[in-house]
């Protein structure tokens, strides 16, 4: 399971440090795609997989599903690390999530998500403030 919270920097070629905890997880290869809210999603081999297969029982006939099946294969990259423990993000990538110098590696269960750290703290100015809420939202799922 991916927990915690870490801050790094990315290098002129594009490239990053995978906390050690995160690394054996991940395995030799993994998938980076464009993730929600300006971030980037990592996902295992087999995390992959079981998603990709949920992708794929969705209706064709359906627009929104059509459009986030395109979004997330279209934005995807197979990825392994070098010896270092880094991964070189792809500019697409690097550009959507608006990469610059420092970045905040996630865990989050089943997945890393990859953040420019600026968008990181703005996501946690606002989500802070409507924690309460949010989690009493999350009770009404049954959570």
């Amino acid at each position: 399971m991916f927990i915690g919270e870490y801050l790094y920097t990315i290098d002129n070629k594009g490239r990053i440090n995978i906390p050690s905890k995160f690394r054996e997880i991940l395995g030799d290869t993994f998938f980076i795609t464009k993730g929600l809210d300006n971030s980037l999603f990592v996902f295992p081999e087999e995390e992959w997989r079981s998603f990709e297969s949920k992708l794929k029982q969705l209706p064709l006939t359906n627009k929104n599903a059509r459009a986030f099946a395109r979004l997330f294969f279209a934005g995807a990259t197979e990825c392994s690390l070098d010896k270092q423990g880094r991964v070189t993000i792809a500019q697409n990538l690097r550009e959507f999530s608006e990469l610059q110098k420092e970045v905040a590696i996630i865990g989050v269960s089943t997945r890393i998500e990859i953040w420019s750290k600026d968008n990181w703290d703005k996501y946690n100015d606002t989500a802070n403030i409507s924690y309460d809420d949010i989690a009493e939202q999350m009770a009404d799922l049954g959570i």
